[in-house]
């Protein structure tokens, strides 16, 4: 089993978040480069190739996962920050965006948990972050933002971070949710993830929802936010006027533009 560096937090903030950790002497903590916001003396910022587990494995390890990170859409290299004074040191990392910074104890999460790929912020030294295809053709083809996700593994504590309001949800055996695939922000290892057609001419054509839902079944735990980052994008760009609006899966949303008079 893989031993994370244990690590003490407080998340600041309501809607603007931001997260303090607290790290003993040698004591690491990993984070996605752009998130670090301040540290007090006696810490050092090193960049490192991949995420800087303990079983990447050698130079094919470290290429293997930081090939992974790519397919996820983040960046090549992460930041380690390691307190080499002889006392507890804190450090801030930032939200990107307006929304919630949710906290996984992977190791009361049975070790692994899986969340869209942008989701990830920070982590103890020692926590993996790999990738996780979902198998079904169908899913390939059609799941969108749930195709390739993030899987977060390990026994320490791990940081991500989801757009709006978060709602968390314990799902019974055999209990099914169904989600617009980009509200998903993460999910526990035993949730089983598909989709599935909406269903009915209408629906598809003027539906504006997406042709597919993304379903979670039961047994286990589910994280969903209200705002994605991607409508968050779509919503400014289509209210600046830097882009033509079109709904979310709708394969007649242009048409909306023809009858409020935005039918450039």
């Amino acid at each position: 089993m893989i031993q994370n560096h244990e690590i003490d937090y407080r998340i600041i903030g309501s809607e603007l978040q931001c997260i303090e950790i607290e790290l003993d002497p040698q004591e690491t903590v990993i984070a996605e480069p752009g998130s670090f916001m301040m540290m007090n003396d006696g810490l050092q910022m090193e960049t490192i190739f991949g995420d800087g587990s303990q079983n990447q494995g050698g130079v094919f390890g470290k290429l293997m996962s930081a090939g992974k990170r790519i397919l996820t859409g983040e960046s090549l290299f992460m930041t380690a920050y390691t307190n080499i004074s002889q006392n507890k040191r804190q450090i801030t990392f930032a939200a990107p965006y307006p929304g919630k910074i949710i906290p996984l104890d992977l190791h009361r999460m049975g070790g692994r948990v899986t969340c869209q790929k942008d989701a990830f912020l920070c982590a103890a030294k020692g926590v993996s972050i790999g990738i996780e295809f979902q198998r079904k053709l169908g899913t390939g083809l059609f799941g969108g933002e749930g195709f390739i996700m993030e899987k977060l593994e390990g026994d320490g504590m791990a940081f991500v971070h989801a757009g709006g309001h978060v709602e968390e949800r314990e799902l019974q055996p055999g209990e099914l949710l169904k989600i617009d695939t980009g509200c998903i922000v993460a999910f526990s290892k035993e949730v089983h993830y598909d989709i599935q057609f909406v269903g009915g001419i209408k629906n598809t054509l003027f539906g504006g929802e997406g042709i597919f839902f993304a379903t979670l079944t039961g047994p286990g735990k589910v994280w969903i936010q209200s705002l994605p980052i991607s409508r968050l994008a779509a919503r400014i760009m289509s209210y600046g006027g830097m882009g033509r609006r079109r709904e979310e899966g709708g394969i007649l949303g242009g048409l909306g533009n023809i009858f409020d008079g935005d039918g450039r």
